[in-house]
């Protein structure tokens, strides 16, 4: 994290930059401590084979958005969430699907370019932040945010605070073993991991396994492979397919497992669910539900809502990231 500190004159409302770094392209905004996005704006990631081009077009690109904000006069501070973002020292380590290697001082030298404080963290951690400040978790100060997407991102919040643990890696759920010697990850080589099986990805290969192995009728073997996806089996479910609701129970039952596992060691008032998964409804909520609860121990069942997040889809990575401006005061 950069130590910079910003000069905002005290008749001049405040705003956030929000950053959120990803594989294929790079979101960015201008938001108010209420979480309004005043300007947005969305840039290549992929393109850059080194990080200090990216560090050039990201400049002049944000620049634009801060005059059209009112100057930098006005912002207090940079948020950044990004792939093995890593809260304390402001750095990406290893990140598997960026395309600079090894361990990038990212905070540095965005600090430096702007010349503004920025505070950096994994992508999932910024999403649980934004959630606590902006959207359903507002109040709590114990909850799990899960993130399902093209893997599982976690973020959990107890006692009012993030947990970081003693390297800034902590909370990821995502890579927690459910199945010992299950399906292998083909990012770390693990087997059996929650992401494997709960993520859009999984649900894709679970569909493809079940396919193979079942001979009852389906919609989903008229869906060409490369178009065979959570959504491909999520409009079969809604037609009926009794198949495509077996994969989303099967996933579910996995996914409420993990749950278990996560509310038997933090004991959240909510777990929050964020991702495209999360639009095949009750397909998967349901089965996610029943898992959890049949596999807490008493003093932890009918405890826990699961709900699903309140930020816009299209904002979320821009609020998770900027409400770590706020966070640091």
């Amino acid at each position: 994290m950069a130590k910079k500190k910003a000069h905002i004159p005290p008749n001049v409302t405040p705003l956030a930059i929000g950053i959120d770094i990803g594989g294929t392209g790079t979101k960015y905004g201008i938001v108010d401590r209420d979480g309004n996005v005043l300007f947005s704006a969305e840039m290549s990631t992929k393109k850059h084979k080194t990080v200090n081009t990216f560090i050039d077009e990201l400049h002049q690109v944000v620049s634009e958005v801060i005059d059209k904000a009112g100057g930098v006069g006005r912002i207090k501070g940079i948020g950044v969430g990004a792939p093995n973002g890593n809260y304390y020292t402001g750095t990406i380590e290893y990140a598997p699907n960026l395309p600079w290697e090894g361990v990038i001082p990212l905070a540095k030298l965005l600090s430096d370019k702007f010349q503004l404080p920025v505070t950096l963290t994994n992508d999932a951690n910024a999403a649980a932040i934004g959630e606590m400040m902006y959207g359903a978790a507002k109040g709590m100060k114990d909850f799990i945010m899960i993130t399902l997407g093209t893997g599982v991102g976690s973020g959990i919040v107890a006692n009012g605070h993030l947990i970081y643990g003693h390297d800034g890696f902590a909370g990821e759920l995502g890579h927690t073993i459910v199945i010992p010697d299950g399906r292998i990850h083909a990012g770390t080589g693990k087997k059996g991991s929650l992401e494997s099986y709960a993520s859009a990805t999984g649900v894709r290969l679970t569909a493809i396994e079940f396919l193979e192995k079942s001979k009852k009728p389906s919609l989903l073997k008229k869906v060409p492979a490369e178009m065979l996806d959570s959504k491909a089996v999520y409009d079969a479910a809604i037609e009926g397919d009794e198949l495509a609701k077996e994969i989303f129970n099967y996933t579910g039952r996995i996914l409420g497992i993990a749950l278990a596992n996560a509310v038997m060691t933090t004991s959240p008032e909510a777990i929050i669910l964020f991702g495209g998964l999360t639009k095949s409804g009750d397909f998967i909520l349901k089965p996610t539900r029943d898992s959890m609860e049949d596999n807490l121990i008493q003093v932890f069942q009918n405890k826990v809502r699961i709900l699903i997040s309140h930020l816009k889809e299209a904002h979320a990575a821009i609020l998770g990231a900027s409400a770590l401006v706020w966070e640091r005061e």
